[in-house]
């Protein structure tokens, strides 16, 4: 699927996100099921099988990994989840280890300024991977952001384990 035909928006990283969700909204509004009270079963599946792709799309579009992966693919190249991190620096898997081991100890001492100065840091970073991928593909330079899409992962993964930790301090 090509989420950016998908919402009728042209394959970008640096997309609007504003005319892409207004896209989003239109679709998923012209595909409501309610307005396929009536009609036929095939046309009712139809319907919602598009809507299904305009939801998929639009939360590829907004998730700037996702968004990468998308322009990837359209460009031949496939990434996968697990893909290729040789490019990785062995300083910045070292890094990104003792980051996480840090996050645990803040985690299991419940200092949440230690938590929140990293992930404040870590957010710094991926922004600054958001902007490089944002000029590679301008740039025409899609496959050689791997590595940065890589990154961009990382720190996706810590993010995701700072928003645990506030679930479990409840802030």
């Amino acid at each position: 699927m090509n989420p950016f035909s998908t919402l009728g928006i042209s394959p970008k990283f640096d997309v609007d996100l504003e005319a892409a969700e207004r896209a989003h909204r239109e679709l998923s509004r012209a595909l409501h099921p309610d307005r396929y009270l009536a009609a036929p079963g095939s046309e009712r599946r139809s319907a919602l099988t598009k809507a299904i792709e305009v939801n998929e799309a639009w939360r590829a579009v907004r998730d700037p990994i996702r968004r990468a992966e998308a322009l990837l693919a359209l460009q031949g190249v496939r990434v996968e989840e697990k893909g290729p991190q040789g490019d990785l620096r062995p300083d910045f898997l070292m890094e990104m280890l003792e980051l996480r081991e840090a996050l645990a100890e803040a985690r299991a001492s419940k200092d949440w300024d230690a938590v929140q100065a990293m992930a404040a840091q870590v957010r710094t970073r991926a922004a600054r991977c958001e902007e490089e991928l944002t000029a590679g593909f301008a740039r025409g330079q899609g496959a050689a952001m791997i590595a940065v899409l890589a990154e961009m992962r990382f720190y996706g993964r810590f993010l995701d384990e700072v928003g645990a930790i506030e679930d479990d301090l409840a802030i």
